[in-house]
C-alpha cells in the first residue's frame, strides 16, 4: 500500500472514530429526551437534526474513504460516486445552515423579552418543521450536479480537462465554464450562512456583555442575581458561539481550498487539494458533537444516567449470581 493511501486512510479513521460514535451519543441523548419528556425544544430539534447530517457526513463519506483506502470495501464504482458525493455534499451543505439556524435562533433567544424580534422566534418554533423541510429541498435541489457529473476513477473514458480528482472519484464537468459556475454556487451557498452565522454570533456576544454588566450592577447593588433559565440562556449561547467559531475556521479553509480548485489549471494531477477540503469538512462533523457533549447539560444528565444504571444492573447481576 502506498504511504500516501496509508496516511490518507488514517486521517479518514480518526474522523470516523471521533465522528461516528460522538454523533451516535448526541443522538441517543436527545431521543431519550423526546421519549421522556414526548417533546423537545426548539434549539434542541436543531441540534439534533444536527447531528443526525453530520452523523451522515462522517459515515457516508469518512466511514467509506476509510474502508476503500485500506481495501476492506470499495463500493465507487460509477454509481456509488455519483450516491456518495451527493449525499455527501447535501449533508455537508445541511451541517452549515443548520449551524446557521442555530446561531439565528439562538440570537433571538438572548434577546430582551420585549424584543421587536420575539414575533421571529415564535414563527421560527412554530414552523420548524417547514423550515427543514425548505432547507432540506434547497440544499438537495444545489446538489444534483453530483449525480448528472460524477463517476469512478476506473471509468477513464469519460475524463476529461476539467473533471476534479478526488482519488476514487471524479467529477467530470463538461466544460470550464459549467465547472466554474456550479463552484460558484457552491461557494455562495457556503459564503451566505458563514457571514449571517458570524453576524448573529457578535450580537450574542454583545448581549452577553451587556447582561453581565448589568448582572455586576445588580450585584453591587444588592439586586441579586440572574435567574437559572438566564443563565441556562448564557450556557448555549457561548456554545452556539463555540461551535460558530469552529464551523468559520474549519469551512473557511475548506472554501479557500475549493476557489483554488476552480481557480488552479490542472487538477488532475493529484487528489490532494480535494482530500483536504473533505477532511476539513469532515473535521467540523467530528468535532462538533464533542463541543455539544461537553456544554450541553441535558445531553450530560442522559449521560451520567447512563453511566449510573450501569454499576445497578451490574451489581444486581452479580448478586443474582452468588
Amino acid at each position: 500500500m502506498p504511504s500516501q493511501v496509508f496516511v490518507r486512510g488514517l486521517l479518514y479513521l480518526s474522523l470516523t472514530v471521533v465522528g461516528v460514535p460522538g454523533n451516535t451519543v448526541v443522538i441517543v441523548a436527545f431521543l431519550l429526551l423526546l421519549y421522556r419528556e414526548n417533546r423537545l425544544l426548539t434549539a434542541d430539534a436543531i441540534i439534533l437534526h444536527l447531528a443526525c447530517v453530520n452523523l451522515l457526513v462522517v459515515g457516508v463519506r469518512c466511514l467509506l474513504e476509510t474502508l476503500a483506502s485500506f481495501h476492506l470495501a470499495n463500493v465507487f464504482g460509477d454509481t456509488g460516486c455519483k450516491g456518495v458525493i451527493f449525499v455527501y455534499r447535501t449533508s455537508r451543505a445541511l451541517s452549515i445552515w443548520l449551524t446557521f439556524l442555530l446561531s439565528a435562533y439562538q440570537c433571538l433567544s438572548v434577546a430582551p423579552p420585549g424584543s421587536r424580534w420575539v414575533p421571529v422566534r415564535s414563527f421560527v418554533s412554530n414552523y420548524l418543521s417547514f423550515v427543514f423541510l425548505f432547507l432540506w429541498t434547497l440544499n438537495t435541489c444545489m446538489s444534483t450536479a453530483a449525480i448528472l457529473f460524477s463517476f469512478s476513477s476506473k471509468n477513464e473514458s469519460v475524463l476529461a480537462n476539467d473533471a476534479i480528482n478526488v482519488e476514487f472519484c471524479h467529477v467530470n464537468f463538461p466544460s470550464k465554464l459549467s465547472k466554474q459556475a456550479n463552484g460558484a454556487a457552491q461557494v455562495g451557498r457556503d459564503v451566505v450562512p458563514m457571514a449571517l452565522m458570524t453576524l448573529a454570533s457578535l450580537i450574542i456576544l454583545v448581549f452577553l456583555y451587556k447582561h453581565s454588566q448589568q448582572v455586576k450592577g445588580l450585584r453591587s447593588g444588592g439586586g441579586g442575581s440572574s435567574s437559572g433559565s438566564s443563565g441556562a440562556e448564557q450556557r448555549a449561547a457561548k456554545a452556539v458561539v463555540t461551535l460558530v467559531t469552529l464551523y468559520v475556521v474549519l469551512y473557511g479553509v475548506d472554501n479557500g481550498l475549493w476557489v483554488y480548485t476552480l481557480t488552479v489549471r490542472k487538477t488532475m494531477s493529484s487528489s490532494l487539494t480535494s482530500d483536504l477540503r473533505i477532511f476539513f469538512s469532515s473535521l467540523y462533523a467530528a468535532l462538533s458533537p464533542l463541543v455539544i457533549i461537553v456544554s450541553n447539560r441535558k445531553v450530560n444528565s442522559r449521560l451520567r444516567c447512563l453511566v449510573q444504571k450501569n454499576p445497578v444492573v451490574e451489581k444486581a447481576a452479580t448478586l443474582s449470581t452468588m
